[in-house]
């Protein structure tokens, strides 16, 4: 191994302001704390001056000699090695701006984002008895723009008397899905929005002006007898049963469906919204602890497509997304937090996917209701790498975590249901390393709890 060394390099070629920079390295050859020493005019009566300079470099260098050789130094030991790099986030408090006209959310069902990182919640008209008296419901879709400004809404207009009635505008009809559950912006800036308390998936024009698609009946799902209370056929070519979420493919603009809160498929229609094929059916614990493809213990809760066209699905009391070919081939598990459903009685690790913006793609992240964290994970080995949020009420914790999306700038969007009924917006703020992943209740589980026994979120 060599000793230190000082490299001296010419550091201006103006002769009004000559300077030398001294490199100083040290015995691992990384360079020291004295890169940049600047001496003016190492000339004439100034040369007894830059004397002083040498010495102090020369010193510096014995300096870390003895620093090297120090029984401190020597007994120290190097800490564990550190993972990739991973976003890091703040809470945005400003983030969305105050409401007009006395608004207020119920739960937030769905977040996504446009191409020009406009946001967009679909949000229920389920407000408190003290809230129906003191506010007024939100219309049921609102469109934000990256400031946070509401820039537009739809949906049917709702207002409330004194004594917190509904009181609808003379021959107002609503259209949407019941129970607001998810949405989407394809290619073509249209808004896709689905119901899981009914059978139906929409297409909208980017202002809701117009209804373009539907696909499903409302309030005839696909069940034994076309009711509610019927027995879920998992079959229907023409009929969902209360849909969770559903993903564009960007190449063919064909409807990726987690019909999942009724059934437990993935059904696929294509831009006009005729069915072409559908995979999935209802799992087992054994089959879920056995890692086995295609069978869903409980709600099918997500779908999503990443830029190599693999399909991401949520099997969300089975802590797991299964990845699947667009034809349905299985391909592989990502396990979430194994446990956390079945086993500890809650309802489940993954509730939903996005990707980080990149072409590649490189990290994946996934809301876990269950836990109340953003997990992020290497999208291309599946690991967790780090993790935001944790239960509670304040900014940047959760309640009721339910769907995320990212912007083209790398920000969170995070919507909460029955508890929390908000949408936080988290400030990509640059990469780091990962640290310590955020703690999680183990155990306690108890009984395993049974699906009707869960709230709809």
């Amino acid at each position: 191994m060599t000793g230190p060394a000082v490299e001296c390099q010419n550091g201006a070629a103006d002769h009004q302001s000559d300077a030398l920079v001294y490199n100083l390295y040290d015995l691992t050859g990384q360079k020291s704390i004295l890169s940049g020493v600047h001496l003016r005019e190492l000339r004439g009566e100034h040369m007894k001056r830059s004397k002083h300079v040498y010495a102090a470099v020369i010193a510096a260098v014995f300096g870390t000699l003895l620093g090297l050789s120090s029984p401190f130094v020597r007994g120290a030991k190097a800490g564990p090695p550190q993972g990739p790099d991973v976003p890091k986030f703040e809470i945005d408090p400003l983030w969305p701006k105050p409401f007009p006209e006395l608004w207020i959310t119920g739960e937030v069902g769905g977040t996504c984002v446009d191409a020009q990182d406009h946001v967009f919640i679909v949000n229920r008209d389920n407000l408190t008895p003290d809230e129906q008296k003191n506010s007024q419901p939100a219309p049921p879709v609102i469109e934000f723009d990256p400031e946070g400004n509401v820039v537009n809404s739809w949906g049917k207009a709702i207002a409330r008397d004194a004594e917190g009635n509904a009181v609808l505008p003379r021959g107002a009809q609503d259209t949407l899905p019941k129970r607001l559950h998810s949405c989407t912006v394809d290619e073509q800036g249209n808004v896709w929005i689905g119901g899981n308390q009914d059978g139906i998936i929409q297409k909208y024009t980017h202002d809701g002006s117009k209804l373009l698609l539907q696909i499903g009946t409302p309030g005839h799902p696909d069940t034994s007898d076309s009711t509610p209370t019927g027995y879920a056929m998992n079959s229907s070519q023409t009929t969902l049963n209360r849909p969770a979420a559903m993903a564009i493919d960007p190449t063919n603009g064909d409807v990726y469906v987690a019909d999942g809160y009724g059934n437990r498929r993935v059904a696929v229609f294509d831009r006009g919204g005729h069915f072409l094929r559908q995979w999935g059916k209802q799992g087992t614990v054994a089959q879920t602890e056995a890692g086995l493809g295609g069978v869903f213990l409980d709600t099918v809760h997500c779908v999503a497509i990443d830029n190599a066209g693999l399909v991401y699905v949520c099997d969300r009391k089975g802590d797991r997304v299964e990845v699947f070919d667009k034809m349905g081939n299985f391909q592989k598990n990502i396990e979430i937090k194994k446990g956390t459903g079945y086993v500890r009685g809650l309802s489940g690790s993954a509730w939903w996917v996005a990707f980080s913006r990149d072409n590649a793609q490189k990290y994946m992240y996934v809301a876990d209701g269950g836990n109340e964290i953003v997990w992020i994970l290497d999208h291309a080995t599946g690991q967790i790498l780090s993790g935001i949020g944790q239960p509670g009420h304040q900014l940047g914790n959760f309640s009721y975590l339910h769907t995320i999306a990212i912007d083209s700038k790398g920000n969170l969007i995070a919507g909460e249901t029955i508890n929390g009924r908000r949408v936080q917006r988290f400030k990509m703020v640059g990469v780091g390393p990962p640290g310590k992943l955020p703690q999680v209740r183990s155990g306690g589980g108890g009984a395993q709890a049974t699906p009707q026994s869960l709230p709809v979120e």
